[in-house]
C-alpha cells in the first residue's frame, strides 16, 4: 500500500506578521558552502568564486626561467568513498576526493588529473563529519575593511580626529593629527611621518609643494606692478618658490607668508605676477608642509623617505623604494581592499570608483584627508565601529577560502622549486604537485581552527542555534580579555539582525551572539533584515531587505503598528524608529514596518511564550536553558507554543525530511523509501545514533 506524503497542519493564532515566511534557518551555512564549492555546477559554468577563484588566482605557475608553466583547467569532485554512517563508526572524514585538471606547457604539452586530497561534504543540517565527529564552522563578525574616521575623546581641550584605511589584506594606513597641529601618517607599525610625504610618493601630480597647495586651498594669481597695493599680498601665502630673477635668491619659499618687507620687494621686483592662497580656513596642511620642509621636495625623495622608514638600516636605492611602494599599495596580490572595502570607501567619501578596483589610489588618500578637514570644521560624521554598517560577517566560504589560499601559495613555491631542480624530460604535472600542501590546509581548517567547533547536540535546538551563531573572536578578531563593554553591548543597529537576548553568561557575554529569525547575509557580507514598504499608511506588500546603514533617515515602525487602524487614519501618532531614536510620528509618514513581531529575536528566544512580559535577564536564562534541556524519551508538544516549534525541528538536522514530493512505498524501523518522478530514494532513520554529547 502506498501512502502520499502530507504535511501536518500547524495552528497559527497570530494577528500580525506573515508577510515573509520564516526562511531556512540553516541557509547561512548551506548557501555559503555551495558558493564555495559549486558542487552542483559543471566545471565550464563555474563562477569566479570560492575554490574556483582561488585556483585561478594561484595558477598559472611559471618556472623561474619562464620556459614552462603549469596551467589550471578545472576541478571536479568524485563520489565519497564512505557513507556518513561508516565515517562516524570508523572516525573518518566524510568528503569528496578533489581532483584538478592541469596542463604543463612546453614543446610537448601534458594534461593530467591530479588528486589534491579530500574536501569535506556538508550533510543535512549544515554540519560536517570530521574524524568521526560532527563539526560546524561558526561565522565570524569582524570589523569590515574600508575607511573609518574616529574622534580621540582623551584630548578634552581640543577635538582630535584620526582616520584608518583598512584593507582586506595588506598594510594599514593610519592618519592622526598631532598636538602640534600636523597631520601624520603611519603605515602598519612604522614611525609617523607627514601625510604630504605619502601623497607626493603616491602621485607625480602631487609631487611638488605648489601642487599640494593647489589641491587643498583656493588660489589666485596677483599681477605685480608699481601700482599694486601691498594689502593684496600682505599675510597671503605664496604658491611655489619666489625667486629673484637677477640674483637667483629665493625670496619666499612655497607656503610662506608674505610680510610687509617681502610685499614691497615683490612689487619692486621684475616679477609680473605671483600666485597666492586666497583663504586659509584650516592651517593643517600648511603646518604639515612646514614640518617636512627641507626633508622632501619631490616624488623620488618621498619614495626614499618612506623606504627608510619601512626598511631602516637598508641602503637607500630609488629602484628598491619604487618597488616597495608598488608592492605595499599597487600590487593586487599583496594589497587588496576587497569589494567590501572599496564599497565602504566609496560610500563614506562619496567616490564613484568601480568596485573591481582593489588597490589604494591617490584619490582615496586625498578624499580621506579632505574628510578629516571637514570634521575639523564641524561637518561630516565620525564612525561608530560597533555599528553593523561597519561590521560584516565572514561566512564559511570566506573563512575556508583564506586557508585554502595559504595552501595554494605553498604549492606555488613547491612547484617552482621542483621545476628548477629536475630535468625537463622528467617533469609531469603529478611529479610537480604535492597533494599534501592543499589537503593539510583543508584538514587544519576543518579539524583544528578556532572557528571549527564540535556541534552542540544536547538537543535539536542547541544544534540549530550553534549553526546560527556569530562570534567576534577567532583569527583576526577580538580577545575576550581586552574586549570592553561597548563592543559587548546591544547596539541599535542589531535590530532584526542580532538577537538582543541570546548570549552566553560569563566572559564571552556579548562576544558570542546569534542571528535573529529573519536575518540573513547579503552579497557583501553585511547583515540584512526584511521590512515591508508602507504607502499612505497601508502595507504595500513589497518586502525589501535593508542593511543597517540603509536604515538611516528612514521611518520604521513595528509589525503591529498598522493593525486595527481607527478613524484618525494617517494623523494617528505611533511609536517609530528614526536614526536610532524611538520617537512618535503620524502614521502617514511611516515608510517601513517589520514583517513579524519576532523579527527582533533569535530562534531560542522566539520559543518563549509571552516574551514581552519577561525581564531581559530572565529571558536570557530561559533561552540558554532551553538549549541545555535533555530530550525526553517521549517528547510532547508545548501547552502554549509560539509557532516556531516545527520550524526549529525541521531545520535542526535531527529530523529526516524528504527532499522532494513523492509517494511512500515502504516503511521499516531502519528506513523509508519514497518514490518520486519514476525513481526511488531511501531515507535512513536516525535510530540509536551517537551524538557528540555521548561519552
Amino acid at each position: 500500500m502506498t501512502v502520499p506524503i502530507v504535511e501536518l497542519p500547524v495552528r497559527d493564532f497570530r494577528k500580525v506578521g506573515g508577510a515573509v515566511p520564516v526562511p531556512d534557518l540553516t541557509a547561512i551555512q548551506t548557501d555559503a558552502y555551495e558558493r564555495f564549492l559549486q558542487s552542483r555546477v559543471t566545471p565550464s559554468r563555474r563562477k569566479n568564486h570560492g575554490v574556483e577563484a582561488i585556483f585561478r588566482e594561484a595558477f598559472p605557475i611559471p618556472s623561474y626561467d619562464g620556459t614552462i608553466q603549469l596551467e589550471y583547467l578545472g576541478y571536479h569532485l568524485d563520489e565519497p568513498r564512505y557513507s556518513p554512517a561508516e565515517c562516524r563508526q570508523l572516525d573518518l572524514t566524510y568528503g569528496y576526493p578533489l581532483r584538478i585538471r592541469v596542463r604543463l606547457t612546453g614543446e610537448e604539452p601534458v594534461e593530467e588529473d591530479v588528486y589534491r586530497g579530500d574536501i569535506p561534504v556538508m550533510i543535512q543540517g549544515g554540519t560536517f563529519i570530521i574524524n568521526g565527529a560532527e563539526r560546524v564552522i561558526v561565522s565570524q563578525l569582524h570589523r569590515s575593511p574600508g575607511v573609518d574616521f574616529l574622534e580621540d575623546k582623551q584630548q578634552a581641550e581640543q577635538r582630535s580626529y584620526s582616520c584608518r584605511i583598512i584593507p582586506e589584506r595588506g598594510s594599514w594606513v593610519e592618519m592622526n593629527i598631532s598636538k602640534r597641529e600636523v597631520l601624520t601618517v603611519r603605515i602598519d607599525q612604522s614611525g609617523k611621518f607627514p601625510v604630504t610625504v605619502l601623497l607626493r610618493a603616491a602621485s607625480e601630480k602631487l609631487s611638488t609643494t605648489e601642487q599640494l597647495l593647489r589641491a587643498f586651498y583656493p588660489t589666485e594669481v596677483v599681477s605685480l606692478s608699481r601700482r599694486t597695493s601691498p594689502a593684496r599680498l600682505l599675510a597671503r601665502r605664496v604658491v611655489g618658490d619666489i625667486v629673484d630673477t637677477e640674483t637667483g635668491e629665493v625670496v619666499l619659499e612655497s607656503g610662506q607668508e608674505v610680510t610687509e618687507e617681502k610685499a614691497e620687494r615683490l612689487i619692486t621686483s621684475n616679477l609680473k605676477s605671483v600666485e597666492v592662497i586666497t583663504e586659509v580656513t584650516d592651517p593643517l596642511i600648511l603646518n604639515t608642509l612646514a614640518e617636512e620642509r627641507g626633508k622632501v621636495k619631490n616624488q623620488d625623495e618621498a619614495l626614499l623617505y618612506i623606504y627608510q622608514r619601512l626598511r631602516p638600516g637598508n641602503p637607500p636605492r630609488l629602484e628598491k623604494a619604487r618597488e616597495l611602494f608598488r608592492e605595499r599599495f599597487h600590487d593586487a596580490n599583496r594589497y587588496r581592499l576587497g569589494t567590501v572595502g572599496r564599497f565602504r570607501i566609496n560610500r563614506k567619501l562619496g567616490l564613484k570608483t568601480r568596485l573591481s578596483e582593489m588597490v589604494l589610489r591617490v584619490e582615496d588618500l586625498m578624499a580621506s584627508v579632505r574628510y578629516l578637514l571637514l570634521l575639523r570644521r564641524g561637518e561630516g560624521r565620525v564612525d561608530d565601529i560597533d555599528h553593523l554598517g561597519n561590521r560584516r560577517v565572514r561566512t564559511l566560504d570566506e573563512l575556508a577560502g583564506d586557508e585554502l589560499r595559504k595552501g595554494c601559495l605553498k604549492l606555488r613555491r613547491t612547484v617552482q622549486e621542483r621545476m628548477s631542480l629536475r630535468e625537463r624530460k622528467d617533469l609531469s604535472p603529478r611529479s610537480l604537485i604535492n597533494s599534501r600542501t592543499i589537503s593539510a590546509a583543508i584538514d587544519y581548517f576543518f579539524a583544528r581552527s578556532d572557528l571549527s567547533q564540535v556541534v552542540n547536540q544536547t538537543n535539536p535546538l542547541s544544534q540549530l542555534s550553534h549553526l546560527r551563531r556569530l562570534t567576534a573572536m577567532g583569527p583576526g578578531g577580538l580577545n575576550r580579555k581586552r574586549a570592553g563593554f561597548e563592543v559587548r553591548d546591544v547596539h541599535i543597529s542589531h535590530y532584526g539582525r542580532i538577537c538582543p537576548i541570546e548570549t552566553p553568561e560569563g566572559p564571552n557575554i556579548g562576544l558570542i551572539t546569534n542571528l535573529s529569525v529573519f536575518a540573513t547575509v547579503d552579497e557583501l557580507g553585511f547583515l540584512v533584515t526584511p521590512y515591508q514598504k508602507v504607502r499612505k499608511a497601508k502595507p504595500s506588500g513589497k518586502v525589501v531587505y535593508l542593511r543597517a546603514d540603509e536604515e538611516e533617515g528612514q521611518i520604521l515602525g513595528p509589525a503591529k503598528v498598522l493593525h486595527g487602524q481607527d478613524r484618525r487614519g494617517e494623523r494617528r501618532e505611533v511609536a517609530v524608529r528614526l536614526d536610532g531614536d524611538f520617537i512618535t510620528k503620524p502614521v502617514g509618514e511611516l515608510q517601513y514596518v517589520d514583517v513579524s513581531p519576532m523579527q527582533i529575536v533569535g530562534i531560542s528566544t522566539s520559543l518563549i511564550p509571552f516574551l514581552e512580559h519577561d525581564d531581559a535577564n530572565r529571558a536570557l536564562m530561559g533561552a540558554n536553558m532551553q538549549r541545555q534541556a535533555v530530550p525526553l524519551i517521549k517528547p510532547e508538544a508545548p501547552v502554549i507554543g509560539t509557532g516556531m516549534e516545527h520550524q526549529a525541528a525541521r531545520d535542526s538536522g535531527q529530523v529526516v525530511t524528504a527532499r522532494e514530493d513523492g509517494v511512500v512505498k515502504s516503511v521499516s524501523a531502519k528506513s523509508i523509501i519514497v518514490s518520486s518522478n519514476g525513481h526511488d530514494r531511501e531515507y535512513y532513520l536516525q535510530k540509536f545514533v551517537r551524538s557528540n554529547q555521548d561519552t
